[in-house]
């Protein structure tokens, strides 16, 4: 049986308005379809005008400014809809989608989808190249960013921070670390479930070190995503 990284996969990846994910709106969004070779079959990408001003911060990061988005970019709703939908059908046919950080591009997900009515997918199963780095070599020094991990495991970035690149990116990190790894090799599905308790564990051990000089400092564990809080009646 061939393991997830020798099988069709996806990955999915956002750019947003802001760091808090339930709170950011999606400004570009790209999802990339690869075969067993991890050759590009599908890449579609959706460039949103989010309905709200882009702050400058944002916009530094992945160069969309509030401007260009509103004169060139899809409807929220509409387009949240088709996101949603293309992830999900590959959920229901059993095909991994990998995420990088994936607690916030599937929070972020949720929460738009709650915004605009449109039902999110389950996401499950899911690949984070992010928990997968921190559990197999936890010792390493350095920063665990798409930057870094992609210089690491010599995966080929260009265009950071563009959502079509980011994709492509975890996409190979996630393959590199099935390669390196063999403990991460075989069910997709098994390992999304193992994901779910190091994602919590790695939440835990974070929030006790930063508890050393932030008695109240919490760190959220839920993986890979976390459900919005519906909004008060009235």
């Amino acid at each position: 049986m061939n393991s997830w990284h020798e099988l069709p996969r996806a990955a999915f990846d956002v750019e947003t308005t802001g760091r808090d994910p339930l709170g950011a709106r999606i400004v570009t969004a790209s999802i990339v379809l690869v075969n067993g070779r991890g050759v590009p079959l599908q890449q579609p990408e959706w460039l949103v005008d989010p309905g709200v001003p882009i702050p400058e911060e944002a916009s530094g990061i992945h160069g969309i400014t509030t401007a260009h988005a509103r004169l060139e970019g899809q409807d929220a709703a509409e387009a949240v809809a088709e996101i949603a939908g293309t992830l999900g059908g590959y959920f229901a046919a059993g095909i991994p989608v990998m995420a990088f950080n994936a607690a916030y591009d599937f929070t972020v997900l949720a929460a738009v989808c709650r915004r605009y009515g449109v039902g999110a997918p389950a996401p499950r199963p899911v690949i984070d190249p992010y928990i997968l780095d921190k559990q197999m070599d936890r010792y390493r020094r350095g920063k665990r960013t798409l930057v870094a991990l992609s210089e690491f495991y010599q995966v080929r970035l260009e265009a950071g921070h563009t959502s079509a690149a980011d994709a492509l990116a975890t996409v190979g990190v996630a393959d590199a670390l099935a390669r390196r790894f063999p403990a991460l090799q075989g069910d997709a599905g098994q390992l999304h479930d193992a994901q779910v308790g190091w994602a919590a564990a790695q939440a835990a051990s974070f929030q006790e070190w930063l508890r050393r000089t932030t008695p109240h400092a919490v760190v959220d564990g839920p993986w890979p995503g976390r459900e919005p809080v519906p909004a008060a009646a009235g």
